[in-house]
């Protein structure tokens, strides 16, 4: 197959995450597998126009904000400029309206839809050009194939009107030989969690800050570190401040892969109270690691980690409840260690070669309808 993908960020764009993460890990086993993946994506200050990661060919136009705009005529210019047998849109921003440029087969990615969700993380006025802009999706792709990354994201689709038949479930994978248990990196003496992301209002860890301030009261010695950046992180370094947090929380900024591992190997516990997630990638890491997590049971968390057996599910919101969870896991060693254990298990069950053995068979047969 020829395949003309369209994703507002690439692998190498330093705003990159987990959807990122997912289109990369998925595609370019595509490509080893024979076939072609040129993808159209937004650029940033510096960036070459053009490159190849891992045989997935890029090219870039406009930046984040300016893609919305120029994304549109770079993919008309593509399709004209070679022939394709299939158009890949990852909508994990605002969807470009693709279906409605080109006759080819359209296979539509949803890690998943903001809905009123963009009303906790962005201006009234962009919020509702966000609402507003995922309303006719089911209408303007009609006649496409959906892959949604869990059943919550199937479900809300399937609430907006697009058919159920037309959308198929395709978890997402985990890289269980990078991301492993290593006895030669113990847990941290004291206890320590993990938040690992960008740094978002919707993700909620100002929730985590609070339920910190909270579990000092029977816990002193409890720790956040929170990694990642993101537009939030002035925000929540006042509220940290505010809660008189001190050095109980610590803002690590970006951190390298091998960085990473090494943090989620160390922590008790990865705290994820994001209101809404597609899948929650980083709860699957840490589980891949030994780690559970503690996190909001919302869409697509609560599928990323399972409540009792890999981690710890609280209501999204409540900082109480998650100060709650946490205090469970420090004092109780074990149960860390049996969560963890389950953990592994569930992470060594998903695989990203399995993820594109599925995607590969939907979009051939996406072609061979047509």
């Amino acid at each position: 197959m020829r395949i003309l993908a369209v994703n507002w960020l690439d692998l190498e764009n330093p705003q990159a995450g987990g959807a990122e993460i997912h289109f990369h890990e998925i595609f370019r086993r595509i490509v080893e597998r024979g076939h072609q993946v040129h993808l159209v994506a937004s650029g940033w200050r510096g960036a070459a126009p053009t490159t190849t990661i891992d045989g997935v060919t890029v090219e870039r136009h406009g930046d984040r904000h300016t893609f919305a705009l120029k994304g549109r005529g770079a993919v008309r210019r593509s399709l004209v400029a070679a022939p394709y047998d299939v158009v890949v849109e990852d909508i994990n921003k605002l969807p470009l309206y693709l279906a409605t440029l080109t006759d080819l087969p359209m296979y539509v990615i949803v890690p998943h839809l903001f809905g009123t969700t963009a009303f906790r993380e962005a201006s009234l006025p962009v919020a509702t050009l966000v609402w507003a802009a995922e309303k006719p999706i089911p209408w303007v792709y009609r006649g496409a194939a959906f892959h949604a990354i869990s059943d919550s994201t199937r479900d809300d689709l399937v609430a907006r009107g697009v058919a159920a038949e037309a959308i198929r479930v395709i978890y997402p994978g985990v890289d269980a030989g990078w991301y492993t248990p290593d006895a030669a990196t113990p847990r941290s003496a004291g206890p320590t969690f993990l938040y690992v992301g960008r740094l978002k209002r919707y993700k909620g860890v100002d929730i985590a800050l609070r339920a910190v301030g909270l579990a000092r009261a029977q816990r002193p010695d409890i720790r956040l570190e929170i990694a990642g950046g993101g537009d939030d992180r002035e925000r929540l370094e006042r509220v940290a401040r505010k809660l008189e947090l001190g050095d109980a929380v610590r803002f690590l900024g970006y951190v390298s892969e091998e960085r990473k591992r090494e943090l989620l190997r160390q922590a008790w516990g990865v705290v994820f109270p994001s209101v809404k997630e597609g899948w929650g990638i980083s709860n699957v890491e840490a589980a891949a690691c030994g780690t559970p997590a503690v996190a909001s049971d919302s869409p697509g968390l609560r599928e990323s980690v399972l409540d009792g057996e890999t981690g710890i599910l609280v209501p999204h919101g409540d900082p109480l409840q998650l100060a709650s969870a946490m205090l469970r896991l420090c004092g109780d060693p074990d149960l860390v260690e049996r969560l963890g254990r389950a953990g592994r298990r569930f992470a060594e069950s998903l695989s990203w070669e399995h993820a594109a053995e599925q995607t590969e068979a939907h979009l051939l047969e996406t072609v061979s309808k047509e």
